[in-house]
């Protein structure tokens, strides 16, 4: 049996997502917040899952808030750790820690948009395609390996919100699908650093990069 933790700051709705796929092999053994204030915290509870927080405002530093909750962390023996909404640059030491076992969603297709703002930057750019990328987590900020994205079409009476919201409903299809492909052992990172998926045509929605929606 796999261990799941997952990282939030907010509402956790991709932890929800996760919290609700099947699994075959895997739990979430802990959502964690940096945000005592959290909804998502409540969520988890009601899921069953242990959930706590850390308050990042207590500690004097970056580094030393980080070393904490490696220690909150490693006490649930994770094998994959997953950051789902979780509004925190991550010190390199805590990216290493977990390296190649940590994933991210963005919602942008990456390498396009890293950083925030990506709804409005996108409108802006006036892009015809915008969307969402889960990907494993490096030092560098938003441009680890790609494990999977999902497209939408940016429609010309696009605002931020509706926008974000198409793209949530993606990233609510994607992220528990490369969380059950990390669990099944199926993802390879090459020496490139490109994301192989062995055998993704037999997974239930076992795609890359989805059509984009009508």
């Amino acid at each position: 049996m796999k261990n799941i933790v997952i990282l939030i700051s907010g509402r956790g709705s991709n932890m929800e997502a996760i919290a609700r796929s099947v699994l075959p092999g895997a739990k979430i053994a802990a959502v964690i917040s940096n945000r005592p204030e959290a909804k998502g915290l409540e969520v988890a509870r009601g899921l069953g899952i242990e959930a706590l927080a850390l308050d990042h405002k207590i500690f004097p530093d970056r580094e030393s808030f980080d070393a904490r909750l490696m220690q909150e962390i490693d006490s649930f023996a994770p094998d994959l750790l997953v950051l789902a909404g979780y509004m925190r640059i991550l010190s390199d030491d805590f990216v290493r820690h977990y390296s190649g076992r940590m994933l991210n969603i963005h919602p942008s297709l990456l390498p396009s948009f890293t950083g925030l703002h990506t709804h409005r930057r996108a409108l802006e750019t006036g892009v015809r395609l915008h969307g969402a990328t889960v990907h494993f987590v490096t030092p560098d900020l938003d441009v680890g390996p790609i494990v999977i994205q999902a497209a939408v079409p940016v429609l010309p009476e696009d605002t931020e919100e509706t926008l974000a919201e198409r793209v949530q409903a993606q990233e609510h299809r994607i992220y528990p699908q490369a969380v059950r492909w990390f669990v099944e052992g199926r993802l390879e990172v090459d020496t490139t650093g490109h994301v192989h998926v062995r055998d993704a045509s037999a997974a239930p929605d076992g795609w890359s990069v989805p059509p984009v929606e009508p």
